[in-house]
């Protein structure tokens, strides 16, 4: 099994796109959210996934800023990572934005060395933020085992704090002493 991390750009964003529903869907279980009226897993009145999706052009209109990478195991899609730098990170050089791995793929590590392909292509400091109840045991479980393999666990802080109007779990560390 070979998992491959690689940058995307406006020729393959729609692989992402096309995966990006499904990652809300997964959310919806941990945050409570429900669809709007339409079907779509947004708080306003967006009527269609192609609307949505617009919204999420400025990862592909910020080159040198953002970077929207597809992971893929054997060459078939199995997720995504979003990385971050500033201004859209919370004082760390790079911020792991959003990170999602498709069912079909959980279970068989490809997720912690998709991750580690990440740390690995952004050397710095990091954080990542994650739901803090326990509908998100999963979640959480995953980054501190992903962490500890990356990085020593005493080089990794961990701590509740609210950000973007909810209480996150935020993991942060520096990739360059892994």
């Amino acid at each position: 099994m070979k998992v491959t991390v690689e940058l995307t750009d406006t020729s393959t964003k729609f692989i992402i796109n096309n995966i990006y529903p499904l990652y809300l869907h997964d959310l919806s279980g941990i945050w409570g959210w429900k669809p709007n009226r339409y079907g779509v897993y947004e708080d306003d009145d967006t009527r269609t996934l192609n609307d949505q999706i617009q919204v999420f052009d400025i990862w592909w209109e910020k080159p040198s800023i953002l970077f929207p990478y597809l992971i893929r195991v054997d060459g078939i899609p199995a997720g995504f990572a979003l990385v971050a730098t500033p201004p859209y990170t919370y004082g760390s050089e790079f911020y792991m934005n959003e990170f999602f791995v498709m069912k079909p793929f959980r279970g068989i590590h490809v997720a912690e060395n998709a991750a580690s392909q990440v740390f690995d292509k952004h050397v710095g400091s990091w954080e990542i933020q994650t739901n803090v109840t326990d509908r998100n045991k999963r979640a959480q479980a995953f980054w501190r085992k992903t962490l500890n393999n990356k990085v020593s666990n005493s080089r990794v802080q961990e701590f509740v704090a609210m950000r973007d109007d909810n209480e996150k779990l935020i993991f942060q560390f520096d990739s360059s002493m892994a």
